[in-house]
């Protein structure tokens, strides 16, 4: 193990609202930040020590970049490979580069799902329209096209409701443009009957010890995560199942940091892998305030090398995301002591842009 000193310096790359939170509880820990990113008066540039805006491109900024800092961790996983690949040449970098690769691409995510036993969706690979349309003889519709890389939010995707739809979901998600020859430019996945959606937060310090904070219960409003609930309406068995494929991904990407894996649970109380992410997740912010410990001191702590903690919850909780106009109306929030306010310090409060979320506790149930 390799542990950061006391005023140590921890590199960010991505300066983000996740990134912000990460230098809060890396300060808490009494570790400097160095956060990397292309935007200027970002939410995690507003609380690091230290702050680079410069592209992703930018070899002589990422050298100054890796210089000034003792190690290196991401707060999303979209970074261009050669960058994330630059880095891990001249630092430790936190997770490796092999699990950013494989949770960057869904065709290698899901191809990684099957290798350690964990069922997904069906799915198709898809490189061009007559792909699409002969992918839509094996997955019946309804189905989504989704980009194999860079889409979140319900960004890049498109549904097919009928096989006649096509051409217009395969113009929508390549924007008309042909795309590249290298690689699986999308997936096609059929749709799942679900019961609910869930997810786990698994962290894994440098050490291999894993611990796991419970699943989350997650609800989706225009493909964005709407809320996350506290204990989740699935029974003990399907909770251990889902924190056991965590487990065993976290494991096998022999990961150092976080790992965020989202799950639909059928109503036959199946488990269907659906995406992960090696980084702080949306739907694990429910975390901060009804946990002996969040999960980004979580990730702080793997990548410095400090002993992870039980993340034990001590009280049931709604994550609700604060998107566009809703950081409008705060007062019901400011008024309830259950309620504990997050916001990102971002000015403008634009249709669909997250601004912050709030965790509404109540006394454990369960």
């Amino acid at each position: 193990m390799h542990r950061l000193s006391p005023g140590a310096t921890i590199g960010i790359l991505g300066n983000g609202q996740l990134g912000r939170m990460l230098c809060l509880s890396a300060a808490r820990l009494g570790y400097r930040t160095h956060v990397f990113g292309p935007e200027a008066d970002s939410p995690a540039e507003q609380v690091a020590s230290v702050s680079t805006v410069a592209a992703y491109t930018d070899e002589a900024s990422l050298a100054a970049f890796s210089a000034a800092v003792d190690a290196v961790t991401f707060e999303f996983e979209n970074v261009p490979a050669a960058a994330a690949a630059f880095l891990a040449a001249h630092t430790r970098v936190r997770p490796s580069w092999r699990a950013l690769e494989v949770c960057q691409d869904r065709t290698k995510e899901k191809q990684f799902f099957a290798s350690i036993n964990a069922a997904t969706p069906p799915w198709q690979p898809v490189n061009a329209l007559d792909d699409l349309k002969a992918a839509l003889t094996k997955i019946n519709p309804p189905a989504v096209l989704k980009t194999a890389r860079l889409g979140y939010d319900g960004k890049g995707q498109a549904k097919v409701l009928i096989a006649g739809d096509a051409d217009a979901a395969w113009s929508t998600v390549t924007g008309g443009k042909p795309p590249a020859p290298n690689g699986t430019f999308a997936v096609l996945e059929g749709f799942v009957d679900f019961a609910c959606e869930i997810s786990v937060i698994a962290a894994r310090g440098q050490d291999g010890k894993i611990v796991c904070f419970e699943p989350a219960e997650n609800v989706h409003a225009n493909h964005m995560l709407a809320t996350s609930t506290v204990p989740a309406r699935i029974n003990a068995a399907t909770a251990a199942a889902a924190t056991d494929i965590a487990t065993r991904a976290a494991k096998a990407l022999d990961l150092v940091g976080l790992l965020a894996m989202e799950m639909f649970v059928t109503a036959d109380g199946k488990l269907l892998c659906n995406e992960m992410a090696p980084r702080p997740h949306n739907s694990g912010h429910w975390t901060q305030d009804a946990c002996g410990t969040d999960q980004f001191e979580q990730l702080i702590r793997a990548v410095a090398g400090l002993p992870l903690v039980d993340p034990a919850r001590h009280a049931d909780v709604v994550m609700r995301n604060l998107v566009g106009a809703d950081v409008n109306n705060l007062d019901g929030y400011l008024a309830d002591p259950a309620a504990h306010i997050h916001l990102y310090g971002k000015a403008e409060a634009r249709p669909g842009r997250k601004m912050g979320h709030v965790n509404i506790l109540r006394p454990k149930s369960s």
